[in-house]
């Protein structure tokens, strides 16, 4: 994985979407890792490169960004027992099978996740892990670990479960930790970890993982940790009817009045989720900056509901997308994220969404969701993040737009991809990563993490 030349020029693209109104028809330049200029449409660069990649046949994107995920559920994706629940019971289900995860399977979970989201364009992904069972304390740590390896960039949030199912939570004991440890271990990971400002590879964000799932002092607690280190807070809210029904009777608050009473709403916060809210909390999570990650296939796949999107970013919400975890989503792919999220709110709002608006979400509003102001768009000065796709398969034959081609003949591989400089994917491949022995390893793992179940 060798860095591009010190001054590339990725040439004339077939088509080239920047997220913004800037004109990179001409393709761009970048020069220590980061896009040195736009060469508009017909013209050169304005200074001599040193190598030059003829992207005529690609089209060029921000590299995509991943705003919420669950790396280790790849291990329990399509599993029978909960293929057809929604999510209350999918959890309860699920939750016994997670308490047996172990450092091993994990990072075969999180190598799987990555090298998925990195074939489908995707250069940065934010992961909710609240899962810290006995043997497995250091769950973040194995995540970063990979990241890196990876060359990848990420938002790992140190995610927590306190309200076990006996305090009338949902998850099970096994599955639970005291404000004590949870609090020690998201202060040790913030200063061990949290890479600050343009160009961070790891960056840590604070997650309790839900109303269901821990305590109001926890929600508190967390917030100020956040603001003593400058870190963000990320959190499932309105998923589901069910959820909002558990605030009700629990707090007797709905669900954004309850973040409102822990101190969360505000633009340190991105939720996860996000589909249950009237037009006033709409309103006020507008005036409150506080971000929504859209998760379409996960909400479908669950019948969760249909995030109203439009409506809040014309509130002024950030929204951007993410793929979910791999047991409600069972896939980690970011392009095919952006398809559905365009179909999904086509089908609330009209035909009229644009293709262009959805690829935002996957971009440029992704990376707001995330505080992050150096990825998510081609210009000048940002990080070099790119990703590339050909549209040379039978499923594009016959298309005109090739823009539009990406998400209306769904595609779901890139053939290029490069972050900060360095192409980490080249003809398709992850160069260096044994894929057939890391899908044996990671199979073997799924299966005894679920034969385990089984004899019970």
């Amino acid at each position: 994985m060798t860095p591009a030349p010190s001054r590339l020029w990725i040439k004339n693209p077939l088509a080239v979407f920047t997220a913004n109104d800037l004109d990179a028809g001409g393709g761009l330049v970048v020069a220590g890792g980061r896009i040195a200029e736009l060469v508009p449409t017909g013209g050169r660069p304005s200074e001599p490169c040193d190598a030059t990649y003829d992207a005529g046949g690609h089209v060029l994107l921000p590299g995509l960004v991943n705003t919420h995920h669950h790396f280790y559920q790849t291990l329990t994706r399509a599993w029978g027992p909960v293929a057809d629940a929604p999510l209350f019971p999918w959890l309860q289900k699920l939750y016994p099978v997670w308490a047996r995860l172990t450092p091993e399977a994990l990072e075969a979970a999180v190598e799987v996740a990555l090298a998925e989201l990195l074939l489908s364009g995707c250069t940065t992904a934010a992961d909710h892990h609240y899962l810290f069972p006995d043997g497995l304390r250091e769950a973040v740590d194995i995540e970063a670990a990979v990241v890196q390896r990876m060359g990848m960039r990420a938002t790992l949030t140190r995610g927590s479960m306190s309200l076990g199912e006996d305090d009338g939570g949902l998850p099970p004991r096994s599955t639970v930790q005291g404000a004590e440890e949870i609090l020690a271990d998201s202060e040790r990971l913030i200063r061990q970890y949290h890479e600050p400002g343009d160009g961070a590879v790891v960056q840590i964000a604070l997650a309790p993982c839900s109303p269901f799932s821990v305590t109001s002092e926890i929600m508190v607690e967390s917030a100020g940790l956040a603001e003593r280190h400058g870190v963000r807070l990320h959190t499932h809210l309105a998923e589901t009817l069910d959820e909002e029904e558990f605030c009700r009777e629990r707090f007797g608050l709905r669900t954004v009045d309850y973040l409102e009473s822990v101190g969360w709403l505000g633009d340190r916060t991105w939720l996860g989720h996000g589909i249950h809210f009237d037009d006033g909390e709409i309103a006020r999570l507008g005036a409150a900056g506080t971000a929504v990650a859209h998760c379409p296939t996960s909400n479908m796949r669950l019948a969760s509901g249909t995030a109203r999107v439009l409506e809040l970013e014309d509130a002024g919400v950030p929204v951007g997308l993410g793929v979910d975890g791999s047991a409600s989503n069972d896939a980690s792919n970011m392009i095919l994220e952006a398809r559905q999220a365009l179909y999904l709110q086509r089908l609330r709002y009209g035909a009229g969404v644009p293709v262009e608006r959805a690829l935002g979400w996957a971009t440029r509003g992704s990376a707001a969701v995330l505080g992050r102001s150096d990825i998510g768009q081609l210009a000048p000065g940002l990080q070099a993040d790119l990703a590339m796709f050909t549209l040379d398969e039978l499923r594009f034959s016959g298309s005109h737009d090739p823009l539009a081609a990406l998400l209306l003949c769904a595609a779901d591989r890139a053939d290029r991809v490069m972050v900060g400089g360095v192409w980490r994917v080249v003809d398709g491949a992850i160069p260096g990563l044994d894929v057939p022995a890391l899908a044996a390893r990671h199979s073997a793992a799924a299966r005894r993490l679920v034969d385990s179940e089984k004899r019970k």
